[in-house]
């Protein structure tokens, strides 16, 4: 009797969930409680806690509500019928509009009794609307990819509530061409549609967005986490109209489309906050293709720990930076993070007592305390010209963007070695091999071994989102082949793999640096005179406890920073 009594209490959906043994009823009067303390809908608490299958569920709702049942991924998304509603509406109720036809709005809904849900959308959009039951974690995907996609449609810019014109944006350089067509630079969607562009990339924390011109679409996409993915593709009617709002932005020659051009735009988002982008135009087939470098000046300030350097490697850092002369190089690929390494330790010598100058190319992020020069080839100024000027100017600590020649490396060097410490870098795959690089470049063997200190290979590993990643199970053969010792998987080895959830980005989130952190010892100083190779070298790096790239990565997928497949992907085997 007790039993049918609590059952009593129970009515509609939940009741039904009950009789089809989809969820015990002690189970559903909890979830029922749960869901109205944390003021969302029974159907939506019982798939975010796992309790019942969503499929189930909207089964059951169908049947006993009398509701059309539909599988949402077999659905379009209609951007019409989703601006038919306010998405402040969508967003609360979690509901999406499915089609509009005439006066009838089909509405996807997971939880047919959420009668709130259906009069606010039936009130704000002035339609009859008719539900149609779909699965709730379908739905909440879905409902995701359509905002975003209304978000960056052009038909959703031009609306008047959609505030984006007064963003405070400016830039350095020349000033604008008179001649720009303002039809081009002024029309009201694009320059709504740029902003919303740049500032989503910020939010996501995008490090390039490319605007690309094809002959028959014109698609933008972001880097995230070192992954290029697609974010809007507007019609290819806009793409002159695009670039020529981001030339203006940037303060570049719109009427010149025959040649590269780089600019810069400052974007302040608030009185404490501004971000720089480095702008760089390319004429291709169809137009002209810009990719903007996002620079935010708050990365140079994480602090080495934020990095990913291991204790012994940040000791050997920071050992070096304090030392007041010798050269420490940084060397990786582009895109490896080489740049926050080198403004991470000027931000750490960046004292009243030290006189910091740098030659960049140009300077990415602005550090107050330091005098930063951008190089300019056209006009003589360049890497080897701006380091002359600084060794006349008194200078504690030289910082050079990047060692391209041997003029560059002759003068770097012997500012090394004639009492000042300098930072530069090099592309080469690892540590090692940048001492012979110098050598290949010219550089005589001996100023190499009395000059060069230490020396950080790098490269930039997506990290595993701690919300979501799970357990994977790898054969022992398959560790010690993949480079695994022996004592580290007898040890109790455990590998974490991505999974995905509403909070990252295909199972990742953010990146994290993997360091080959070698200093140049007296023994490979006489490798480098006795004309040894990189592989000598790198043979005595290891002799004396220097992780090459390959094992750094292993580390952090041994701390479960990292995946095996992540590691694979940015290291050699």
């Amino acid at each position: 009797m007790a039993a049918t009594a609590s059952q009593s209490a129970l009515s509609g959906l939940s009741r039904r969930l009950v009789q089809d043994g989809i969820i015990a009823e002690d189970a559903v009067l909890e979830a029922l409680d749960a869901a109205r303390k944390a003021k969302t809908t029974l159907v939506a608490h019982l798939v975010a806690s796992k309790l019942a299958d969503a499929r189930a569920i909207a089964v059951a709702a169908a049947h006993e509500f009398g509701v059309p049942l539909l599988d949402i991924d077999s659905m379009d998304i209609d951007i019409e019928a989703i601006r038919a509603v306010d998405q402040k509406i969508l967003n609360k109720h979690r509901v999406l509009p499915l089609l509009k036809r005439g006066q009838r709005l089909f509405l996807a809904i997971s939880d047919p009794t959420n009668l709130q849900a259906i009069d606010d959308v039936r009130f704000q959009s002035s339609l009859r609307v008719e539900p149609i039951v779909v699965e709730q974690d379908k739905l909440e995907d879905r409902l995701s990819k359509a905002l975003e996609a209304v978000d960056t449609s052009m038909s959703s810019l031009a609306d008047d509530d959609f505030d984006l014109e007064n963003l405070d944006v400016s830039s350095d350089g020349a000033e604008e061409n008179d001649d720009v067509t303002r039809d081009d630079i002024d029309d009201a969607p694009v320059v709504r549609f740029v902003n919303k562009i740049l500032l989503d990339a910020i939010k996501r924390g995008a490090s390039d967005i490319h605007f690309e011109p094809y002959e028959k679409i014109f698609r933008v996409r972001t880097r995230l986490d070192g992954v290029l993915s697609e974010v809007a593709q507007p019609p290819v009617i806009l793409a002159n109209k695009v670039c020529a709002r981001l030339k203006v932005m940037s303060r570049m020659d719109i009427a010149e489309r025959r040649v590269p051009q780089d600019g810069r735009i400052k974007m302040r988002l608030s009185k404490n906050r501004a971000i720089d982008f480095r702008v760089n135009t390319c004429p291709t087939l169809f137009g002209e293709k810009i990719v903007l470098r996002i620079l935010d000046p708050s990365s140079a300030k994480l602090g080495i720990d934020a990095l990913g350097y291991e204790p012994e490697q940040k000791a050997l850092y920071q050992k070096h930076l304090d030392k007041p002369y010798g050269m420490i190089l940084v060397t990786g690929p582009t895109g490896s993070g080489k740049t926050v390494s080198l403004y991470t330790g000027l931000n750490i010598l960046n004292t009243e007592d030290r006189n910091i100058s740098t030659a960049e190319d140009p300077a990415e992020i602005n550090l107050p305390g330091i005098n930063q020069v951008n190089v300019n080839p056209r006009i003589g100024l360049t890497f080897a010209a701006a380091l002359k000027a600084f060794l006349r100017q008194d200078p504690d600590v030289i910082m050079v963007g990047e060692i391209r020649d041997l003029e560059t490396a002759e003068i770097a060097i012997k500012a090394a070695q004639t009492g000042h410490l300098v930072l530069s870098t090099l592309h080469t795959n690892d540590a090692p091999r940048t001492l012979t690089r110098l050598v290949d470049m010219g550089v005589k063997p001996y100023a190499i071994a009395t000059s060069v200190s230490l020396i950080i290979a790098q490269r930039l590993a997506r990290k595993l989102c701690d919300n979501c990643k799970e357990v994977r199970d790898i054969p022992r053969e398959a560790l010690e082949k993949e480079g695994f010792q022996a004592e580290d998987i007898e040890s109790g080895l455990t590998i974490y793999g991505p999974v995905g959830c509403k909070m990252c980005n295909s199972g990742y989130k953010g990146r994290l640096g993997i360091f080959q952190v070698m200093e140049v010892s007296d023994t490979m100083g006489r490798i480098i005179m006795e004309g040894g190779n990189a592989i000598q070298i790198a043979d005595q790096a290891t002799q004396e406890g220097v992780y090459d790239l390959r094992r750094a990565g292993l580390n952090k997928v041994r701390n479960g920073l990292t995946s095996l497949e992540e590691i694979n992907r940015v290291t050699i085997e």
